[in-house]
């Protein structure tokens, strides 16, 4: 394990002390989880990008997709538990935007 120094101005100092104390832990164990929580955030923010690259690269590739009102009538009923049928992808119009 390796040492890392910060340097914090005093009252973020005080705020993280009296937030620690709130959760019972050590102002030491609460910058760590806090470190490791935005660390995992910005890791599932890269891959969640990664993953919108890629898709819309598929898009651009192979012109299809899926229309709004068919992709929110599939996923209303996944959330209500249903196993509907997959909306098909179909081609659309790749014109220009405002155009």
């Amino acid at each position: 394990m390796t040492t890392t120094t910060i340097r914090i101005e005093d009252e973020l100092k005080a705020r993280v002390s009296a937030a620690a104390a709130r959760a019972g832990q050590t102002a030491h164990a609460f910058i760590l989880e806090a470190i490791a929580r935005t660390v995992e955030q910005a890791e599932r923010d890269a891959a969640f990008q990664e993953l919108a690259e890629a898709r819309w690269a598929h898009l651009l590739t192979s012109g299809k997709s899926v229309g709004w009102d068919e992709a929110k009538v599939w996923l209303e009923a996944r959330g209500r538990g249903e196993m509907p049928a997959r909306p098909r992808a179909r081609k659309v119009g790749m014109g220009k935007a405002g155009g």
